[in-house]
């Protein structure tokens, strides 16, 4: 039986509401057969648990022509020995890009480094890991959280970017709130990377994700920054969305501050196709333990996926 849109877009609330409940996260990864499951699944979206493993990745795909962006992926930590730590394990990849042949961004999300904790720790340490990211010759793109922490998310941002105006930003096309958020942030060099949403959101706040406000939205700020000549990574998986962008903007996505940008595991032939057609493309590879919030989101955006996280678990892994 095929499923309808209501039961689909049902199923990605649930996974983004799961990707959010903590106690659900700790009680499956505190057991081990439940964990090994959980993991197996997670692979297709994650480079490994370690730097080296995102870095082997990234040198094995080097000739795919991509630039990249490498993420230590965590969320909402709320301690701020933990906080400092993950702190620490983002400054040494750093440090392991500056040795490395290749070269990428750090992407990351302020929680993951004490926001929640304070907006001065977040600050603190993501200001630490700012310089760490110049000093190795690149810089940072801060991802896009939850509709409730965008003021915070948006304020350590720009507190970071007075001194390192190369820092990025992502912004959500979905939350009604964006079009604001826009006119502030273009005062900032940096890019802005621009992404439908995948948090789990009221009405009251976002679109519906991939319904036609959410998309007119989404090429809306696009062609405002192409034509403003600001820097804009087009970050999504959606063909259909790239098609239309193409459609609107034609050649003018050829630009140089304009690139399209795809996660590891998801859109990778539509991302080798674009950059084989001449458009700029990154890819963006993430590591780690803490993937639970990332992965589940991943998946909650087209619930589609659940099967090919079963193919991937596959029938020996369930039975271990």
């Amino acid at each position: 039986m095929l499923m309808n849109d209501e039961t689909l877009s049902r199923a990605a609330d649930t996974l983004r509401a799961w990707a959010l409940d903590e106690d659900l996260k700790a009680r499956v990864l505190a057991q081990p057969e439940a964990a090994a499951v959980a993991k197996r699944a997670a692979l297709r979206y994650i480079a490994g648990e370690d730097a080296a493993s995102a870095l082997r990745l990234l040198e094995a795909n080097a000739d795919r022509g991509h630039r990249w962006s490498i993420e230590l992926v965590g969320e909402s930590v709320r301690d701020a020995r933990v906080a400092d730590e993950q702190t620490a394990e983002f400054i040494d990849l750093a440090r392991r890009i500056s040795e490395s042949d290749q070269t990428a961004t750090i992407s990351l999300d302020l929680s993951h480094i004490g926001s929640v904790v304070s907006p001065e720790l977040g600050l603190r340490n993501g200001l630490a890991l700012a310089q760490a990211a110049r000093d190795a010759g690149t810089s940072l793109m801060i991802s896009a959280e939850g509709s409730d922490r965008t003021d915070l998310v948006l304020s350590i941002f720009e507190q970071i970017a007075d001194p390192f105006p190369e820092t990025g930003i992502t912004l959500q096309a979905r939350l009604h709130r964006t079009p604001a958020d826009l006119d502030r942030v273009l005062d900032r060099p940096g890019p802005i990377r621009v992404v439908k949403g995948a948090f789990l959101e009221s009405t009251e706040v976002a679109y519906p994700r991939d319904s036609a406000p959410m998309t007119a939205a989404y090429i809306s700020m696009v062609t405002r920054l192409v034509g403003s000549g600001h820097r804009v990574n087009i970050a999504t998986h959606d063909a259909n969305l790239v098609a239309a962008l193409e459609g609107a903007l034609g050649d003018d996505l050829r630009q140089p501050h304009v690139e399209f940008e795809m996660l590891q595991g998801l859109g990778t032939e539509l991302l080798d196709d674009l950059h084989r057609r001449g458009f700029a493309t990154r890819e963006y590879l993430v590591y780690g333990p803490e993937w639970w919030l990332y992965v589940l989101n991943r998946i909650a955006e087209h619930p589609e996926r659940v099967i090919e996280a079963i193919a991937d678990i596959g029938p020996i892994a369930l039975l271990a």
